[in-house]
């Protein structure tokens, strides 16, 4: 399947550069999964959709601060490193910039000696396994020197870091958020239980993937990245009495989605897991796991881009993102957001 058949063209001027004031006042599209029938609604209005007895599965990772800039200690050269992947003990996968001058063995110093990264191992694209070595506790020491790395289509200042999380942020380790997650308030999720809805969480910290597009003509020829998910036995219990009642599951995210069907296509019910995983989901793609989707407006060419279109059709969803632009939907992680129901 050839990537440019998920291209679409997206005006630079719709890219959004700040979030609303109220996180659900941001629009919502919402489409019919097997009609390709579009309503134009607020996010508010996600509580329509769903009914008594439905499970909402949201993705409570936490973003770092792990975008560091420091220096490399022969030469003294400025560096920039966004950490994305813990591996084991302090052995961590990032992004260095620039990366070619940074080869096995050598040290980089972040906040005066306070973080210091050795690289281990060089890999390609920038990528990086550095060990680092500091005193105390890590998250403390980024939280002092860390900035919240956020994506680079975006160009202005975030003045509140929170709102590059969702506000059920919880388990620390993710280098980008789930940012479908982003526009729901407590309010709003107190309002979905109120009607009868679960509502559980799963884990996956988002990594590498969310920084590298897709390089290759032929889709089937790329490699996915992996990412670090859980679910605890109480989740997978809910998941499978929701499924046994004739209910549905409703996944917030990409993230989400890639974790529910990762599992459900590993053991062919819910459970309690965890684990890596490189789950590639494009059209062909049968879902076991999810009945709707919350999702935000991805890139063209992006895997997510092809997600969205095995769980709808490619058609459907590009028709869908031409109408989102059409009516000036704002896009991306701080953009607008879709059901796909």
């Amino acid at each position: 399947m050839d990537i440019e058949s998920f291209d679409y063209h997206l005006p630079e001027s719709l890219i959004a550069q700040t979030p609303l004031k109220n996180r659900d006042e941001s629009r919502l599209l919402v489409l019919g999964r097997k009609t390709g029938d579009i309503e134009h609604k607020y996010f508010k209005n996600v509580i329509d959709y769903l009914q008594a007895g439905d499970t909402l599965v949201l993705n409570d990772t936490r973003v770092m601060p792990a975008r560091l800039f420091g220096l490399k200690e022969e030469t003294g050269a400025k560096v920039e490193m966004l950490m994305l992947t813990q591996l084991e003990d302090d052995d961590w996968e990032v992004l260095l910039k620039p990366a070619k001058r940074i080869k096995t063995g050598d040290k980089l110093s972040f906040g005066d000696g306070k973080i210091i990264a050795e690289c281990v191992e060089e890999l390609n694209q920038g990528g990086r396994i550095m060990r680092l070595d500091y005193d105390g506790i890590l998250q403390e020491r980024l939280d002092e020197l860390g900035e919240m790395p956020l994506p680079p289509y975006i160009k202005e200042r975030l003045d509140d870091p929170d709102r590059y999380q969702t506000v059920y942020a919880k388990a620390s380790g993710s280098a980008a958020a789930p940012t479908a997650g982003l526009h729901f308030t407590d309010e709003l999720l107190e309002q979905i239980k109120a009607k009868g809805v679960n509502i559980t969480f799963i884990t996956l910290h988002v990594g590498l993937g969310t920084f590298r597009p897709v390089s290759v003509e032929n889709i089937d020829d790329h490699e996915m990245h992996s990412e670090y998910y859980q679910i605890d036995q109480e989740t997978a219990d809910l998941l499978n009495e929701t499924k046994a009642k004739g209910h549905r599951v409703i996944s917030v995210g990409t993230t989400s989605t890639r974790t529910l069907e990762t599992i459900r296509a590993s053991h062919n019910e819910f459970v309690a897991d965890s684990g890596w995983t490189d789950i590639f989901i494009f059209p062909g793609f049968e879902f076991k796991a999810i009945d709707g989707l919350i999702t935000n407006f991805h890139l063209p060419k992006s895997t997510l881009v092809m997600l969205v279109s095995a769980f709808s059709t490619k058609d459907y969803i590009l028709n869908a993102y031409h109408q989102a632009v059409k009516s000036e939907y704002r896009f991306f992680s701080f953009g607008d957001a879709m059901l796909i129901i």
